[in-house]
C-alpha cells in the first residue's frame, strides 16, 4: 500500500509512514498540503468501491492522497437511506480525516419512465426500488443530506432503458429533468446527470442533447467514460467533446472489450484514453474531482483489492495530466 513521506517543516512525525500512523493534526495539515498542490483536478473515490466500512474506506483513500469522498453505500446502507445517527457518524469520520464530500452518488431517477411500479433494471448499490411518483420525495431527502454534508453536488440518472431512445422519450426525459432542476435552483444544489448505459442516456452525445435543452447552472454533467464505452461510444475524444462544456464531476473506471461488452480492469490498463481525457480536462481548466468507481474486483479478491491499484494509477495519471501546473 501507499506510504507518505512526511514534510519536516510541517509534520511532527518524521520519516516514511502510513496514513493511520499520522496524528489527527498532521492528517489535516497533509490534506491541506495536498489540496494546495492540486490546483486543478483532485482525487476522490466512491467509498463503497473500496469498502462498506466507511472509516476504513476513507483511510485507504487517504493513503493515495485522495481529498474527496463520494457517498453511495456506507455500512451496507445507500446514501438515500442513511439515518441521522449514520449521517453524524459519517460526518465525524470525514472531519477527523480532513476529507470533504464531493458528491452524493444518488439513485435519483433510477426508475421507470412509463410505469408506476418500483422496478429495477440495473445495479442499485443498496438503494431501494422507488416508483416515479416517489422521486421528488427522494430528491428532497437528498438535498437535505447534501446540505448536511456541505456539498452542492447530487448525481442523477435518466430512467431505465426499456427500449431504444426516440424523440418522444427524449422529450419526456428533458421535461422530467427540468422539473428536478427547478427544485435544485430553489435550494441551491447542482444536479449532475450521469451517462449510464443501463439508462436512456448512456453516451456523451445523448447526455449533451438533454443538458443543452436545459440551460441552468444547477444542471451539469457527471461524465463517465466507462459507461460511454459500455453504451457503444468512443469515450475520448467523441463522448468527451460532446459534453465538455457542462462537466462538473468525473467518474473513472476502465475496461477491455470482450465480445463487445466491457470487462472492468485496473484504471490505465484498459482501452479508455484517460491520458487524453485528463490532459483535455486540465487544458479546459477543470478544477473538480476525478472520482474512482472502478467496478473491478480481481478473481478471488475484494473491492479494496481492485481499488488500490486503480487509486495508485489514477493518482499518477492526474499528476501526469497536469505537470505544467505552477
Amino acid at each position: 500500500s501507499a506510504t507518505f513521506c512526511s514534510n519536516p517543516t510541517s509534520l511532527t512525525h518524521q520519516g516514511p509512514l502510513r496514513y493511520h500512523e499520522i496524528s489527527v493534526r498532521d492528517r489535516l495539515r497533509l490534506r491541506a498540503h495536498l489540496l494546495c498542490e492540486r490546483e486543478t483536478m483532485k482525487l476522490a473515490a466512491i467509498t463503497d468501491e473500496i469498502s462498506q466500512d466507511f472509516e476504513h474506506a476513507l483511510d485507504v483513500l487517504s493513503e493515495y492522497g485522495g481529498t474527496g469522498a463520494e457517498l453511495r453505500g456506507l455500512w451496507g446502507t445507500n446514501i438515500a437511506d442513511l439515518d441521522q445517527d449514520q449521517a453524524e457518524r459519517a460526518k465525524k469520520a470525514l472531519k477527523q480525516r480532513g476529507i470533504e464530500v464531493c458528491c452524493l452518488a444518488s439513485p435519483f431517477y433510477k426508475c421507470d419512465l412509463y410505469s408506476d411500479e418500483a422496478a429495477v433494471a440495473g445495479r442499485m448499490h443498496l438503494a431501494q426500488a422507488r416508483k416515479y411518483d416517489d422521486q421528488f420525495e427522494l430528491l428532497d431527502r437528498l438535498i437535505t443530506l447534501a446540505d448536511f454534508f456541505e456539498t452542492r453536488m447530487i448525481r442523477i440518472f435518466t430512467f431505465w432503458r426499456r427500449q431504444e431512445m426516440n424523440a418522444e422519450i427524449e422529450q419526456r426525459i428533458i421535461e422530467a429533468v427540468a422539473s428536478a432542476v427547478e427544485v435544485a435552483e430553489r435550494r441551491n444544489v447542482v444536479l449532475c446527470l450521469e451517462n449510464e448505459h443501463a439508462c436512456y442516456v448512456g453516451t456523451g452525445a445523448e447526455t449533451a442533447r438533454v443538458v443543452s435543452a436545459i440551460p441552468s447552472e444547477c444542471l451539469a454533467v457527471c461524465w463517465d467514460p466507462g459507461n460511454a464505452l459500455a453504451a457503444g461510444e468512443v469515450p475520448y475524444p467523441d463522448g468527451y467533446l460532446a459534453v465538455r462544456d457542462r462537466i462538473a464531476h468525473v467518474h473513472v473506471k476502465d475496461a477491455v472489450l470482450k465480445d463487445g461488452k466491457p470487462e472492468w480492469c485496473v484504471v490505465g490498463s484498459g482501452i479508455i484514453d484517460y491520458r487524453g481525457h485528463l490532459s483535455a480536462l486540465h487544458d479546459a481548466g477543470y478544477k473538480g474531482y476525478v472520482s474512482l468507481e472502478t467496478h473491478y474486483i480481481p478473481q478471488g479478491g475484494t473491492p479494496e483489492d481492485g481499488s488500490r491499484p486503480s487509486l495508485a494509477s489514477l493518482d499518477q495519471l492526474l499528476k501526469d495530466g497536469q505537470k505544467d501546473v505552477p
